[in-house]
């Protein structure tokens, strides 16, 4: 390269050095004029990840050649420890054997020169040159490369101090979104003062209550609140910015435009700034009206729940307790609209049995016989309505409902009853009742379930035609069968082994019912 051309080529490069200010672009410039100008076959830049740690390697970053090369180089080598030791380029014109061969990068380069890139006395990398020619790296181009070098290192310094600022102004800014996200969310009423008591900043919470808006900001607090907060708790606020002290506790009145006051706890906390510096305010207001109004309403959301254990706990499975205590809304105040299956257990016989008998007796026999089926209704999630006399009623579908399911379970149920009644090990209807047998009737259908009663006593039951049929029914059935209409027998697939009955005329209806006997289960 000549005199004039090694000026002009520089001049060039720098100018492209110069028109960057992402480090990724000035290395690709960097990398590319040196292996261009130099007309070099092979062109690489390795960086340090820590300049300062004793051992370690330099990565590559940036390659102009088609060879295969290092990804890195180890610090400890022998020629990047001259490198550090003096600062120098290194330049060899022929491949011999030499304790800097290293700068060769690839098979077939024949000189090569490697060059320390730096910012003043910060090391930044080293950059490779290697042609297949030898004697390559003149007096000329060395110059022209070294100079670019020089430049180039500076531009890069300040490109990576750019970048790690622009770094850390994200993670401020990220940080300020974050704690801004943060105070949005409080439901504690924020707002802070600079040091001159106006207002710096408020969140969302306090915007609503405070009614704040944009054109508050710089504004005198006392100014602002004097007519809402009082001269007491303004003269104390002031005191607290004049001092710097903490006040915790304080409580007062906010009067409200329209009336209605809000009753607030208050903390006052000083800002410090520089060298710990009063900086201002902190004031976190709790609105105390509004924490009463929460409390009053989740007392009244546990009573409820607490309604809804006790109506149900004697008469539903634990689970459906659960959901209905977690989802109180399935339970409907003044009753709710529901398909569902009904039955009717009773005891035949007990007319006759019960006859001359002492109560106290008779009773003790229909508590061992409901304790054991009102269990099996139970674990069938039916729910247990009401005993009448010596019927059972129970229902399944209310208050949650599948309905194909329900009247499966409530056929299940009546079997198990039947069959608990038939076992030799059962631990009722001994002596004078072992004859007694059981009868069910059972219907599916619309119903409404809902608390009746009056302002002294209320119970959770069931009304509606679907049960008056299942009522009827129960009559219909004799000893050990299990009576079901078309509309519960639609809904049990061919799970059960049915047996068709003549239609039968019941009260309240004007064509005879379509019914069916259970028998057992299909295997």
């Amino acid at each position: 390269m000549e005199r004039n051309s090694v000026l002009n080529e520089l001049v060039r490069a720098s100018s492209r050095l110069s028109a960057e200010s992402e480090f990724s672009n000035l290395v690709s410039v960097l990398v590319e004029q040196s292996a261009d100008n130099s007309r070099s076959d092979l062109a690489c830049l390795y960086v340090y990840n820590d300049p300062e740690a004793s051992t370690g390697a330099l990565r590559l970053i940036y390659r102009r050649g088609l060879r295969d090369v290092p990804e890195s180089i180890p610090k400890d080598s022998g020629l990047m420890g001259f490198l550090e030791e003096c600062g120098e380029a290194v330049v060899l014109l022929s491949r011999k054997e030499s304790p800097f061969e290293g700068l060769f990068l690839a098979e077939g380069m024949n000189s090569g020169i490697v060059l320390p890139v730096k910012a003043g006395s910060r090391r930044v990398g080293a950059l490779f040159l290697n042609s297949r020619e030898e004697n390559h790296y003149g007096n000329e181009r060395f110059r022209y490369l070294d100079s670019l070098n020089r430049l180039a290192g500076g531009l890069l310094e300040n490109a990576r101090m750019m970048k790690e600022l622009k770094d850390y102004l994200a993670r401020i800014e990220a940080l300020e979104r974050y704690q801004d996200s943060i105070f949005q969310s409080m439901t504690n009423l924020l707002i802070t003062t600079d040091r001159n008591g106006k207002i710096r900043y408020y969140n969302q919470a306090a915007e609503k209550a405070f009614t704040l808006d944009g054109k508050d900001i710089g504004t005198d607090f006392s100014g602002k609140f004097k007519k809402t907060l009082g001269r007491k708790m303004l003269n104390t606020i002031g005191k607290a910015q004049e001092d710097g002290r903490e006040y915790a506790g304080l409580e007062g009145i906010f009067k409200k435009s329209n009336d209605e006051d809000m009753d607030y706890a208050l903390n006052l906390a000083p800002l410090r700034g520089v060298k710990g510096r009063n900086d201002g305010l902190t004031l976190l207001f709790t609105d105390q009206t509004r924490e009463r109004d929460l409390k009053t309403r989740a007392d009244m959301a546990v009573e409820q729940r607490r309604r809804i254990k006790d109506m149900f706990s004697r008469y539903l499975s634990e689970d459906l307790v659960k959901s209905i205590t977690e989802n109180p809304d399935l339970v409907k105040p003044g009753g709710d609209k529901k398909t569902a299956t009904v039955f009717f257990a009773d005891i035949t016989g007990y007319t006759a049995f019960s006859e001359g008998k002492d109560p106290q007796y008779i009773i003790e026999v229909l508590n061992a016989f409901f304790s054991e089926a009102v269990e099996l209704v139970i674990n069938n999630h039916g729910y247990i309505d009401k005993f009448i006399g010596d019927c059972i009623m129970a229902a399944w579908g209310v208050p949650m409902k599948s309905e194909e399911e329900d009247a499966v379970l409530a056929v299940t149920s009546a079997l198990q009853i039947h069959d608990l009644v038939r076992s030799r090990d059962r631990t009722f209807f001994r002596g004078d009742a072992s004859r007694l047998k059981i009868a069910v009737g059972m219907s599916s259908g619309p119903l409404v379930a809902g608390n009746v009663g009056s302002s002294r006593r209320m119970d959770y039951t069931v009304l509606g035609d679907t049960v008056n049929t299942a009522a009827r029914l129960e009559g219909v059935a004799g000893a050990e069968e299990i009576i079901i209409t078309q509309s519960t027998r639609d809904l049990l697939g061919d799970r059960f082994k049915l047996e068709e009955r003549k239609p039968v005329k019941v009260k309240g209806k004007e064509k005879p019912l379509v019914i069916f006997n259970v028998k057992g289960i299909n295997r």
